[in-house]
């Protein structure tokens, strides 16, 4: 893809560099040069209302392209915070169906990886079932909990709201292609909601192997939490993001709240336009006043993300596209939703 201005190049520092931090020595290594999106074309949210998730997500990935994920090495984050059933988790057909188009598309290997925020990682897997169905479908499950230094790359705090900077996995900056899938839900602890552009903090460590600074106490007791969870985005592409609307929590979550049912699918490759248009599901349901107050473009999170060039930087240039008869009425509830209050 040819670079113009409105592109954003986020590199981080070469390998072999090394920091003093909190008395330990921390060595960067290379990360890829990483080409994002940014606000100054149009790009498309597909959309498909329906209460099947295997024949939704086989829908709306053909749009994708998958072929040009063959032989690639693909990371995968879905959301498993906790054990909590869906919308609180990734449900566990969803993640079926997506590992099954990857798979057909002849991607070269899968890793999914993943930090839980609340739980035990490795135990929250387990319960959801994720372990039986790597065995079952042939992909790699990494708990970040686990991995030693070399699993992460600390980003340095320069240009952010974090006063330390971050380690982030590893596995998501080497990956040839980076999947997301994400559920829709409100935050009730300073996030206000959690979808694409939330989901990223699992890419964070709690603790560094070896420091005992706890980065996570610093997300959830700054001010800046929400400008902070857009800035994790900065530093790792992604290709591909599903989001699974089938149902949502409109107040409380992110492990429980009051539910509603929209029964849609929705996928982009941008992150700000996805989660926009999340935002506007939510405000067709009556949401929490942090949700439903002033334009969503100036929300914390996607004001943010859109500053950094990570994705659109205006509703009007979000094409919402449906995929059936059915979905059409969604699509133009939406529009309504984005024009007037995006």
């Amino acid at each position: 893809m040819k670079l113009t201005r409105r592109k954003l190049v986020a590199v981080t520092a070469l390998g072999g560099i090394g920091v003093l931090l909190s008395g330990y020595f921390l060595a960067i290594s290379t990360r890829k040069m990483m080409e994002v999106e940014s606000g100054g074309e149009n790009v498309e949210v597909y959309l498909i209302k329906t209460s099947d998730r295997s024949v939704g997500i086989r829908s709306i990935l053909r749009r994708f392209g998958l072929e040009s994920y063959r032989g690639k090495t693909v990371a995968l984050k879905a959301n498993f915070n906790s054990a909590d059933p869906f919308p609180a988790s990734t449900h566990v057909e969803t993640l079926r169906s997506l590992v099954e188009e990857l798979k057909k598309a002849g991607v070269g290997s899968l890793t999914l990886a993943e930090r839980s925020g609340m739980g035990d990682t490795r135990k929250v897997l387990e319960q959801m079932g994720v372990f039986n169905l790597s065995e079952k479908l042939g992909f790699k499950t990494v708990v970040l909990d686990e991995e030693g230094r070399d699993g992460w790359v600390k980003i340095q705090p320069k240009g952010t709201h974090w006063l330390k900077g971050f380690p982030i996995a590893r596995v998501f900056l080497d990956a040839d292609r980076v999947v997301q899938t994400c559920c829709l839900k409100t935050h009730r602890f300073g996030g206000h909601f959690t979808m694409s552009l939330k989901n990223s903090v699992g890419l964070v460590a709690k603790h560094f192997p070896g420091e005992p600074y706890n980065y996570m106490w610093e997300l959830h007791s700054s001010p800046y939490q929400r400008l902070m969870i857009a800035e994790i985005n900065r530093f790792y592409k992604v290709d591909l993001v599903l989001m699974d609307a089938l149902e949502a929590f409109v107040s409380g979550g992110p492990e429980r709240g009051e539910l509603v049912k929209p029964s849609l699918l929705l996928a982009s490759r941008d992150r700000v336009a996805i989660d926009a248009v999340g935002v506007a599901i939510l405000r067709s349901h009556g949401s929490t006043k942090e949700v439903m107050k002033g334009r969503i473009f100036d929300l914390d999170q996607i004001r943010r993300a859109a500053e950094l060039g990570l994705g659109v930087s205006s509703p009007s240039k979000i094409k919402l596209i449906p995929l059936d008869g059915e979905s059409v009425g969604e699509v133009k509830k939406l529009e309504e939703i984005l024009r007037s209050q995006g």
